[in-house]
């Protein structure tokens, strides 16, 4: 059947080995005028402290990608019906100087968002949230913000750098991107330096639920009140794919030990239904620590989770 949205490329139509490496096999196009929501990527891993390789991340997910059809079984969503969605490729980081490329990150994504275009975000290190939301900031006001993480990210500094991928949302509460008591940071456990790794963030307002608290148990509780807490508001969703468990997602530059399970992840992502997303990313996928692809199919798996939650997205 014809459809005026995009339309993934069919298995029967080219093998899933072959074909552009687009998101989804998706069609590519340069930039996001047209489009509801949109793929883009950001090669980045100059912002990591560890092991280094997330710059390669978009590539790996997109590849990786290709297993994936356009409809969703479990929760009806059939988004490229619903929405228009393209690739639109990569944002050309400064791979050099971390500064200039936040910079550049917030001047591209304010191009997406004049567009009106949901802006789903395949990385890269988890730096490059803070100057997306810079961007979110100046269409949406602050953000309500659900992040899945193992860790806070709310480092003053990091080796007496202001801006690495250990301090973005302490930058973002800094610059009043976020509405604070709207914040969820989910996931977050192992080792620290003392107790203000995670109380700094519940200083701040933010709702925080260690691993610990997830374990054993559906996370669909929890996501209802997220959503009654949230409200309206306009929300962005940060996964870092180390807040799962290395046994399921082990291509990451900081393992920890105790997360969660992908199908709580499933459950975190599919629970925002019915939010005003505003835009998502996916962060931290690093395929030399990812021999299998496994790491990267699940954040591509995730991304379309994602997709399939955004307003306008119609569910049977």
């Amino acid at each position: 059947m014809s459809s005026k949205f995009n339309q993934p490329l069919g298995g029967n139509q080219m093998p899933r080995f072959g074909g552009m490496a687009t998101m989804m096999r998706l069609p590519s196009q340069p930039n996001a005028a047209g489009l509801d929501a949109c793929f883009v990527g950001v090669p980045m891993d100059i912002g990591t402290s560890n092991r280094s390789g997330t710059r390669h991340g978009p590539r790996q997910i997109r590849a990786e990608s290709c297993m994936l059809r356009p409809y969703n079984m479990a929760t009806g969503a059939s988004p490229f019906d619903d929405l228009q969605v393209a690739d639109i490729g990569d944002v050309a980081i400064n791979t050099f100087d971390l500064k200039k490329s936040v910079g550049i990150i917030s001047d591209h994504y304010d191009g997406i968002l004049l567009h009106d275009c949901v802006p789903l975000t395949l990385g890269g290190d988890h730096t490059l949230t803070y100057p997306i939301l810079q961007a979110m900031k100046k269409k949406h006001g602050p953000v309500a913000l659900v992040h899945v993480d193992a860790h806070a990210d709310i480092n003053d500094e990091m080796f007496g750098e202001k801006i690495a991928h250990g301090t973005p949302f302490r930058r973002a509460v800094e610059e009043g991107l976020l509405i604070c008591d709207k914040v969820y940071q989910i996931g977050l456990r192992g080792t620290g330096y003392s107790s203000d790794d995670f109380d700094w963030s519940r200083n701040q307002g933010f709702n925080v639920i260690q691993a610990e608290e997830c374990w054993y148990k559906s996370l669909s509780p929890l996501m209802e009140r997220v959503r009654k807490n949230i409200g309206d508001a306009p929300v962005y969703i940060s996964f870092d794919i180390d807040s799962l468990d290395p046994a399921f997602a082990p291509g990451t530059g900081t393992v920890e030990i105790g997360g969660l399970t992908i199908w709580q992840g499933l459950e975190i992502i599919r629970g925002g239904a019915g939010l005003n997303i505003v835009g998502c990313d996916l962060v931290e996928v690093s395929p030399p620590y990812d021999p299998s692809g496994n790491t990267a199919l699940v954040g591509a798996n995730l991304l379309y989770e994602m997709l399939c939650v955004l307003p306008g997205v119609s569910r049977n």
